[in-house]
Formats: structure tokens, C-alpha cells, sequence
């Protein structure tokens, strides 16, 4: 077992980032990055968060000269996430649930206990899951194995350990989250993702044996539910929200509103306006985060100036302060927003929805250069 990677503490200042970016190494990445020391880039809290977009990492990597060709994966691999995000904006709140097809065979509606306690006799994941809650941070093959455990072993719905997940993770973006669980429960792909403990063991470097997940792949789809993972937990998920204080508000400039997906320190950063980092309770009863997640967010907000923070809804933050002239950037859970919507960076110029991201991909893949 390799020991935690120095990568797994997450600075929140906006030059930090820009050296996390220079650090990228995209032709190591394609052959490497399954693996748990492999070379992922640990930029995706800051993707999600919005403090840095999908677009402005590529341009910084071709800047130095990387031929296309040689980093091809590394591009796919961002794209997936504005995938996700089209499918978001297109599908709306419809992924909240199975999306294609109904997910088969499901006994509960909760979490085995063993996944949220790490104690599902797996080395490899039980420290994941460890590591998980110091960090905030998994790695993106390890995600896979824990869904594929809950789903299509102890054959829980995706959406409760999702939940889970998402609560505690610092790069939380609920289509990425919701939609990839569902990629591995067979309701939004045509088939479900297993993982075997001999497969586990190769990219996370454990030789362990005697697991439930030691049989060949041909023996999931009959196998019985470990009685490691028969007793399932409901889980109370909140989110710690600071009380409210009372805002400097100038009503006759224009009020930038940022939330948990937009903390982007350079948007609109060259006009004078009011810029209140927005926290709704609504959003995050639906979608609740960990008082760590939610801590990170509020460092990253210090690289914007002279933002102050509002906990309320958006009617009440207008109607209490009057705002006139509002501006936003695009987002799904952004819809009851009033003012000026304004784009979002995205990596390429396709949009709408498509069934597969390979369909999605060979549309984006017209406007790179080889």
C-alpha cells in the first residue's frame, strides 16, 4: 500500500493553485492516472468550486508545448467533466434518478454501514475511506470501487451512498457525483462496472486475498450479499451553516453573486460592485456538505476581494437589499436566480445532450488541433 501523497492537502490561495497547474505532467497522466500514485493533476476541488475552469487548466498546458496527440486522455478526462455538466443543464433535476434505466437488482434505499464506518474488510478501500475524511480527497478509480461495492454488491440505489460521498468530498459536483454512480449502477450505461479484488490490488497495491471481492468477474452477477455488508445505516447528512450577518450593500452598483459552484476570483473582477458569496439553506438541505467541504469553500472566497458572505435565500438577499443590476454565471441550481446570467468557460463549443460522452467527445474533438 502506497502512504498518502503530499498532493492530498489542499492550499486555498489563488498562486497555490497556479502552481498545482504548473506542476501537470498530461503525458504521464494518460498511462498512469488509475493507478493511486499515478499522475492525476488534484485540481479538481478548484474545478468544481469554480475558482479555475476546465478551459483555463488546457490553455495553461498548451501554453508550454505539449503536442495534442501526446495528451490526448488528459484533455478527454477534462472534458468529462463539462460533460456531465451538459447533461446536467439539459437533464435537470431528472438526475436525481435513474436516468436511463432502472437500476436492478436494489434491496435498500440507504448505505451498508460498512462503507461509511471503512470497515468493509477491503485494506485498499477501508484506508481510502480513512483517508477520505482527513482529506476530503479520493481518488477517481477508488470512487468507482466504493460504488460498485454499494450498488452492485450489497445492491443499495445509488443515490443515498452518492449522497455520502458527495457530503464529504471537497471537488463536490453533484452531476459529476450523481451521474458516475449511476454510470456504475447500470441506470445511466448499459452495463454495471465491477471491480474484483485482484484488480484493486493492482492499482492500488495491495495483494490481499479471501475478500468477497476475490471471485472472477463472471461470478457478480449471481453472488449473495456479504453478510459484511447486510446491515445498512440511514444517514442524517447537514450542512453547518454560519449564522447570518448583516451586509455593506452600495444598491446603485451592480451586486456579482458567487455560491458553492462559482467562487471565480477573476470574473467581472475589473467593474466596482457589491460581490456577496450566496449560501441558500434550500440548496444545501438538498444537497448537503461537511463543515470541512464547507470551510474549504469559504477559504477559496478569500481570493475574491471584499467579498462578504449571505446565508438566506436569493428572494431575501434581493428584496432586503434592493438589489437592481445582478450578475451570476451560468449553473443548473443558479434557475430562480434574477439578473444577468452570464457564460461559464467551457473547454469547448458543443453543447446540448448526448447519450454517450463518446458522442459528446467526437464533437469536441473537431476543434483540437493535431
Amino acid at each position: 500500500m502506497i502512504k498518502e501523497k503530499h498532493h492530498l492537502h489542499f492550499p486555498t490561495t489563488y498562486e497555490a493553485i497556479l502552481e498545482r497547474i504548473a506542476l501537470i505532467d498530461p503525458v504521464a497522466y494518460g498511462p498512469t492516472r488509475n493507478y493511486l500514485d499515478g499522475a492525476v493533476t488534484y485540481l479538481s476541488p478548484y474545478i468544481s468550486r469554480g475558482v479555475i475552469s476546465t478551459k483555463f487548466i488546457l490553455a495553461e498546458v498548451l501554453k508550454k508545448g505539449f503536442k495534442t496527440d501526446l495528451i490526448e486522455k488528459f484533455i478527454q478526462e477534462l472534458a468529462w467533466r463539462d460533460y456531465w455538466q451538459q447533461i446536467w443543464i439539459n437533464k435537470g433535476d431528472a438526475i436525481n434518478s435513474d436516468l436511463k434505466n432502472v437500476q436492478a437488482p436494489v434491496s435498500n434505499y440507504s448505505i451498508p454501514g460498512a462503507i461509511p464506518n471503512a470497515n468493509t474488510g477491503v485494506k485498499a478501500i477501508d484506508m481510502a475511506i480513512e483517508n477520505f475524511y482527513k482529506t476530503g480527497y479520493l481518488h477517481n478509480h477508488v470512487r468507482m470501487y466504493i460504488a460498485s461495492i454499494a450498488c452492485n454488491v450489497a445492491q443499495s440505489h445509488w443515490k443515498v451512498p452518492a449522497q455520502w460521498m458527495y457530503y464529504h468530498l471537497l471537488d463536490a459536483d453533484w452531476a459529476s457525483n450523481a451521474l458516475s454512480w449511476q454510470w456504475v449502477a447500470g441506470a445511466n450505461s448499459n452495463k454495471k462496472y465491477y471491480a474484483n479484488q485482484d484488480n484493486i490490488n493492482k492499482f492500488c497495491y495491495t495483494n490481499q486475498k479471501d475478500t468477497f471481492l476475490d471471485v472472477p468477474y463472471e461470478a457478480f452477477k449471481n453472488l449473495e450479499i456479504p453478510d459484511t455488508l447486510l446491515n445498512v445505516e440511514i444517514l442524517d447528512l447537514k450542512t453547518p451553516l454560519p449564522e447570518q450577518e448583516a451586509l455593506s450593500v452600495n444598491e446603485n452598483i451592480p451586486t456579482c453573486i458567487y455560491n458553492f459552484y462559482n467562487l471565480d476570483p477573476h470574473w467581472n473582477e475589473e467593474i466596482t460592485a457589491n460581490r456577496i458569496l450566496l449560501f441558500e439553506p434550500s440548496h444545501f438541505k438538498q444537497y448537503p456538505i461537511s463543515k470541512q467541504s464547507l470551510d474549504f469553500a469559504f477559504a477559496l472566497s478569500k481570493n475574491i476581494n471584499n467579498v462578504q458572505v449571505y446565508i438566506g435565500e436569493f428572494q431575501s438577499l434581493k428584496n432586503d437589499y434592493n438589489l437592481k443590476d445582478i450578475r451570476f454565471k451560468e449553473h443548473p441550481l443558479n434557475r430562480h436566480y434574477e439578473g444577468k446570467e452570464e457564460s461559464r468557460d467551457w473547454m469547448f463549443n458543443v453543447s446540448g445532450y448526448y447519450p454517450s460522452f463518446f458522442a459528446f467527445w467526437k464533437k469536441c474533438k473537431k476543434e483540437i488541433t493535431f
